[in-house]
């Protein structure tokens, strides 16, 4: 009897290390990177099977941008308010992070 063991699984690759600024939290921690499809034999990654799109993926909050995103969005951030020490959305009135608990 023989059993194949293998599938497609997904790999992430850093297309540039150069930190950008992130859409969402307004950081330089975004990182350009796409997520490629293997064909994998016993979880070993053989070949390439399909190249995603490359995303601007940010280190601190975890937010997926486009790669060619306006020089503007910083600024768009930074006037919404967003906790500096977790990087959620609150609204304007509040004085402490309802998720993590530090003073905004």
């Amino acid at each position: 009897m023989f059993f194949f063991i293998g599938g497609v699984q997904p790999r992430t690759v850093t297309l540039d290390d150069t930190p950008r600024l992130c859409a969402a939290c307004g950081l330089a921690q975004a990182r350009l990177k796409r997520v490629d499809h293997y064909l994998s034999l016993f979880f070993v990654p053989l070949f390439p099977v399909k190249r995603g799109e490359p995303v601007l993926l940010c280190d601190r909050c975890g937010a997926v941008s486009s790669p060619d995103q306006s020089s503007d969005a910083p600024f768009r951030a930074a006037q919404r308010h967003v906790c500096p020490r977790c990087a959620i959305s609150v609204e304007p009135s509040f004085k402490y992070c309802p998720h993590c608990g530090s003073r905004i």
